[in-house]
Order: C-alpha cells, then sequence, then structure tokens
C-alpha cells in the first residue's frame, strides 16, 4: 500500500495551502502531486497528516508492511521503479531528503523521517524537484506542465483543433480532450505545449502561450492573454492577463486585471481589476511571509506575485503588493495596498480590518459551493475551522 505523507516541515512552510489539503493534493502543472503518484504507480493512494484532514482525504488505518512516500516529491518514472522495489526498513534517499520509506505498522506522520533515517538507504542519483515553499508551485509550474503533457498524451490523439484557430509552432504540441471547446484562438506552442482538459472552453479571441494547462470544465473568458508556465485547473473561469500562474481548482478571475507568478487555491474569486505586483521597483528579490518562523523571509526570487490560500476573495479593484500572502477565507477590500500578509479569515483592507465570523464565512462557502453543485462538508469545515483557530493569533 502506497501512502503519501507529510513532512512535517514542509507542511508548515507550505501553509496556507496546505491548511485545506495534504501536501500531495497541491497542483503543480496540469496534475496534482497525488494524480502524478497515481498514473507512475498504476494504484490509489492514502494519505498520512494531521488527524484533522481525514474527514476529507483518504487515510490509511490498515496495519501491514506500507511503503510511505515524501508528499512534497515530484515523481519520476525512474523514481517510481526504485519506489516499486523497496523492501522493509528500506529508504530511498537523495542528499539528505527521504523520497520514500518501506515499514510496518502506521507510524505518526512527523516521525516518518526520523525513522528513515535509521532505514538501509537505496540511493537516488537523477535531480529531484520538490515543492518546499509556495513559489515552488509557480516556479516549477512549467516544467511539470511538459512532463505532465507527456504522461498524459503518450499513446493517444487529441481531439480536433477547429481551423478557426491559429497555432503558432508544431500543432502537435496542442492537445484537445473530448468535449472541449475552443474558437478563434491563437496558441503560440513554441515556449511548450497547451493542454486543455475535457468539456473546458476557451472563448473567442483568446492568446495563449505554452507550456499552458487548462483543467476539466474550466473556462477561459474572450480575449484572455495568458503567458506561459501557467495552469487553470478544474471549474476555474478566468479572464484578463495572467503569467505564470497556478488556479488549483474551482476559482474564479472572471475580468480584467493582472495575476502573475503567483498561486490561487481553491474556491476564491477575485473581483474586477483585481491586480497583484509581481516585480519590486528597485528589481530586487521579493521576501514573503512564512508561518514556520512567523516572520518576512526572502524568496530568492525577482518575480513572486500573491498566493491566496481557499475561499479567499478580494473586491473590486483590490491591488496586491509584490509577495502577499493571503490566508483561508479572508475578505479583502478597500482602497490602497492592503498588507503583505492578511491572515486567515480577516475582513477588510488597508484600512480597518476584523475577523471574519465563521458561520458567515461558511454561509459564503456553502452558497458558492452551490454553483458547482458541490456540497460544504463536514471535512470542508474541519479544515476551516482548523484555519480559523491557528491563524487567531496573527488576527489579534
Amino acid at each position: 500500500m502506497y501512502i503519501l505523507y507529510d513532512p512535517a516541515a514542509i507542511r508548515m512552510d507550505l501553509l496556507p495551502l496546505t491548511y485545506m489539503r495534504p501536501v500531495a493534493d497541491c497542483r503543480v502543472g496540469i496534475m496534482t502531486i497525488r494524480e502524478k503518484w497515481h498514473h507512475l504507480l498504476g494504484e490509489d493512494t492514502f494519505t498520512l497528516s494531521e488527524s484533522y484532514l481525514s474527514g476529507k482525504f483518504p487515510f490509511c488505518t490498515t496495519e501491514g508492511s506500507h511503503i510511505y512516500i515524501n508528499g512534497s516529491i515530484l515523481p519520476t518514472a525512474e523514481m517510481v521503479r526504485l519506489v516499486k522495489a523497496l523492501k522493509d526498513d528500506q529508504a530511498l534517499h537523495v542528499s539528505g531528503t527521504t523520497i520514500a520509506y518501506c515499514a510496518q505498522g502506521l507510524p505518526q506522520w512527523q516521525q516518518i523521517e526520523a525513522d528513515a533515517l535509521s532505514a538501509h538507504y537505496v540511493t537516488y542519483t537523477e535531480d529531484l524537484r520538490q515543492v518546499r515553499f509556495p513559489y515552488d508551485v509557480f516556479r516549477l509550474n512549467g516544467a511539470e506542465i511538459e512532463s505532465d503533457f507527456k504522461l498524459l498524451t503518450n499513446g493517444r490523439k487529441s481531439a480536433p483543433v477547429s481551423a478557426t484557430n491559429t497555432v503558432i509552432g508544431d500543432s502537435g504540441q496542442v492537445f484537445i480532450e473530448e468535449g472541449a471547446s475552443v474558437e478563434c484562438c491563437t496558441f503560440n506552442v513554441k515556449g511548450g505545449p497547451v493542454y486543455i482538459g475535457k468539456d473546458a472552453e476557451i472563448m473567442e479571441g483568446c492568446l495563449v502561450r505554452g507550456p499552458f494547462a487548462l483543467g476539466e470544465h474550466a473556462g477561459l473568458k474572450m480575449g484572455a492573454k495568458i503567458y506561459g508556465g501557467t495552469t487553470i485547473g478544474p471549474h476555474c473561469k478566468v479572464g484578463g492577463e495572467v503569467s505564470s500562474a497556478v488556479f488549483f481548482g474551482y476559482s474564479n478571475k472572471g475580468h480584467d486585471g493582472f495575476i502573475g507568478n503567483s498561486v490561487i487555491a481553491e474556491w476564491c474569486n477575485l473581483g474586477a481589476d483585481t491586480n497583484c505586483s509581481n516585480l519590486k521597483n528597485n528589481y530586487g528579490t521579493v521576501d514573503v511571509w512564512n508561518y514556520t518562523k512567523e516572520e518576512y523571509l526572502s524568496s530568492g526570487l525577482q518575480f513572486h506575485g500573491l498566493v491566496m490560500a481557499d475561499h479567499a476573495k478580494s473586491g473590486i479593484n483590490t491591488m496586491f503588493n509584490t509577495g502577499t500572502t493571503i490566508g483561508v477565507a479572508a475578505n479583502v477590500f478597500d482602497g490602497g495596498f492592503p498588507d503583505k500578509f492578511i491572515p486567515s479569515f480577516t475582513w477588510g483592507g488597508a484600512g480597518k480590518k476584523e475577523t471574519f465570523r465563521f458561520d458567515k464565512a461558511l454561509e459564503v462557502a456553502e452558497r458558492m459551493m452551490a454553483r458547482r453543485d458541490i456540497k460544504l462538508s463536514q471535512g470542508d469545515i474541519d479544515m476551516m475551522q482548523a484555519a480559523f483557530d491557528r491563524d487567531e493569533k496573527y488576527r489579534k
């Protein structure tokens, strides 16, 4: 049995994105990390993480010999071959990082990496791609789109590309799944492929540069300008200008405005003309909030826009500064630039801020999810409660 576990330190560093998901359920490229492992392993995976996530994500409760896989690692075919070959008390390592560990029983999720240090080592010799901080999601996204594109399209034939579209480069680098609607658009695939998911829609006049991925039932609004390294996850609706950004799923940016070098989680809504800066005026590296250190740390990146956690919202004409982090269910509005770190369940912006009442936030979440015919579950409520409680000290 394969179990994707959360490395404790990385789970903390990835907040607020991991308040409402295990690390492996972050989307990087076309697929989530879990979906990549599932595709290459050929088997379902389970989760080992904080207990409050168990109402939403499949936890393993069966004793026996299991292979525990680091949920922050982006897999390759060679890596999976070595993982499958692990025996009890063997661990696959690279440069001090545990990739996977085979052991009996169900250890505590915080203990797995310490246990793996005393196991018999198997060494992985290829380059490692790993998501350790929120900005790794958009930083690695272009390369992961290309990798996922090969996995998902190998041996398959694309739906026809309508003659109303213009493809600049190799038309074989455009793959359209069944039921997608794409008319009167321009695709430049010289920099990478374009993947369009099942029943997705790209409206007329959109300009798209690869690498780009559009999830199933997602949509690009008329005249959208999409630059490479961008993923629009399932059921998202996006318009305006987007560059090197990842929308996990079920989020909306329906109008004009720029989002670049950013991560937008699920069930977010960006009001009309919401913009984020992704480059400082002095062209320096961008500092971003870190939950582990509880301070701003250098990302080492010159380009870093917005990280927005699940169920967060922005009002019309909202402006976000370079390297802004928004917590779960924050509702941001008001004139001027809000703070660069806005804790979960904050109501307000550059002016007065207060706590967004938990019951009211649940009402908003329930209404938004109902529009996609999805019910707010007890598992969702448990995860939102965790974010509400843990960010309380920052709201004060």
